[in-house]
């Protein structure tokens, strides 16, 4: 998931986060495939944050800012 996430263009990167159910979504599969990849206390540490708090949806339009300035999420290593 996040491999296709970070293929897309910034534009649609960021319509995705902003898009309540989307970011969610989107949110969960990038934070667990970076978990998956590199298995550190920090990842592992807001993934579990993220999933239980995404559904707030000013958490998706805070990513969505910082994937339009930094081409990356939040805290994603």
């Amino acid at each position: 998931m996040d491999k296709w996430f970070h293929k897309q263009s910034k534009l649609v990167q960021v319509i995705l986060l902003i898009i309540p159910v989307v970011g969610y979504i989107c949110e969960l599969g990038v934070r667990w495939c970076a978990v998956i990849r590199k298995p550190g206390g920090l990842n592992i540490a807001v993934a579990l944050i993220i999933t239980f708090t995404a559904w707030i949806p000013i958490i998706h339009w805070i990513d969505a800012v910082w994937v339009a300035l930094n081409n990356k999420f939040i805290l994603e290593k």
